[in-house]
């Protein structure tokens, strides 16, 4: 069957981290890019980061560039959002999936199966 699961999703203090990990099973991410969205209450999905199938480009939001580093560790089948200096903003659902592209995208037009969220609260 195949699965996307996402997890490290946490209620964290502004400034401190989180690692969100996205473990893919019934199919390997090596053919695939990968990306990580998120919802908030009342907002649409936005793409906030995405790696391609051979690991570059990736691509940003610039609300979290230069806090946030995406990877993927293909042996794992698993991609990673290391998500530093949180702020409270960065409240969301965040959500992995796949697209079956070279280079990945942070529009969701190309993207097929989601996992169900992790969710993330930045709260003092």
């Amino acid at each position: 069957q195949l699965q996307l699961v996402e997890s490290g999703g946490d209620l964290v203090q502004p400034g401190g981290s989180l690692r969100l990990s996205c473990v893919a099973s019934g199919f390997t991410i090596n053919y695939y890019s990968i990306g990580w969205f998120r919802q908030a209450p009342g907002k649409e999905r936005e793409g906030v980061s995405c790696i391609s199938r051979y690991s570059t480009p990736t691509s940003y939001a610039d609300s979290v560039k230069d806090r946030f580093t995406i990877s993927r560790d293909n042996a794992k089948n698993t991609v990673y959002l290391q998500m530093n200096n949180l702020k409270a903003e960065d409240t969301a659902v965040y959500y992995c999936a796949r697209e079956f592209a070279y280079a990945c995208s942070l529009s969701d037009l190309g993207y097929d199966y989601w996992g169900q969220g992790t969710q993330v609260n930045v709260s003092s």
